[in-house]
């Protein structure tokens, strides 16, 4: 027997929603900010309530039941009313937040980011804790749909379904060599392409990334002499040879505060590197999610663009 409308706790009927879209428990529970045990006992009380499974596992999957798929439009919708009612009405204050932002991106962008974001976030939210994960591009879109990351920055991607992105920056490429190489004073494009190169790569074999640009051009391949995973251990090299390093601009200026190494401009017009922030869509009119996606945003904007300020 169903209970009253009265008794009812409608927080379930947001596990319901969670555990459809994610597909799993532990999805639902990153979702929703809320431990795996909890979503668990949430799910056992609807399954009561309903007197229905509503989700069986399928491997590693939840899959609905007939009974969920034909009221799960219904409940999304009023769970979408509820939330636009809550969303106009309401206004919550950052410094009461106390749950972990988990931020997809690469070591570049967490170097370039991270500083600037961690100082902002500490004044507005000092009990916010970041977590940094690398997201294959590959996954971009399961990783934010089974809420493994809150958002992910990345290059430009093309995404499909209920993937959301926005522009953040435009990043140009610089090259990076050591102080006092006899480039510092005059590289064009002759004495680029007869220098050596460090490359970093996530793996050995992968193709040059600009290798389209310098085909364009008439080029051939760079003298890549180096392939290593990280861009502060390529710089490293860098700063003790003669060899160079093509990187996003932003982070070579930071090097240069850590490192003995001058940056110089690329010698050919390469189109700029567009960076983006993605989401779900489901977070969309979460006020919450709404505060941290401008507050990320925000941060990312700042030292992307601060940096080019100080040139």
């Amino acid at each position: 027997m169903l209970p009253s409308f009265s008794r009812l706790d409608l927080n379930l009927f947001r596990v319901m929603d969670a555990v459809y879209a994610h597909g799993g428990i532990s999805g639902a529970a990153r979702h929703l900010h809320l431990s795996q045990p909890a979503v668990s006992h949430a799910l056992a009380r609807l399954r009561r309530i309903w007197g229905d499974p509503l989700f069986v596992r399928q491997g590693n999957q939840m899959v609905p039941t007939e009974l969920t798929r034909r009221v799960i439009g219904e409940v999304q919708a009023h769970l979408r009313g509820l939330q636009s009612v809550l969303a106009q009405a309401g206004h919550f204050d950052p410094a009461t937040l106390d749950m972990t932002l988990r931020l997809g991106m690469r070591d570049v962008l967490e170097a370039i980011t991270l500083p600037p974001l961690v100082t902002r976030l500490t004044e507005l939210a000092p009990r916010l804790r970041l977590a940094s994960v690398r997201v294959p591009r590959e996954a971009l879109e399961r990783s934010l749909t089974q809420g493994e990351v809150d958002l992910v920055i990345d290059r430009q991607r093309r995404v499909a379904g209920r993937i959301r992105g926005e522009h953040l920056a435009d990043e140009r490429l610089s090259v990076l060599l050591r102080r006092g190489h006899p480039l510092c004073r005059r590289m064009d494009v002759a004495s680029y392409f007869a220098s050596r190169h460090v490359m970093v790569t996530l793996q050995p074999e992968q193709p040059d990334p600009l290798q389209a640009v310098w085909s364009a051009h008439g080029l051939g391949e760079r003298d890549v002499i180096l392939r290593c995973q990280h861009y502060f251990a390529a710089a490293n090299v860098v700063a003790h040879s003669d060899a160079l390093l093509t990187l996003p601009h932003t982070y070579a200026e930071q090097l240069t505060r850590a490192l003995p190494l001058a940056v110089c401009d690329l010698p050919l017009a390469v189109p700029p590197i567009g960076i983006w922030m993605y989401w779900h869509a489901d977070r969309e009119a979460d006020p919450v999610h709404r505060w941290m996606r401008e507050s990320v945003a925000r941060g990312a904007r700042d030292a992307m663009h601060g940096a080019h300020d100080l040139e």
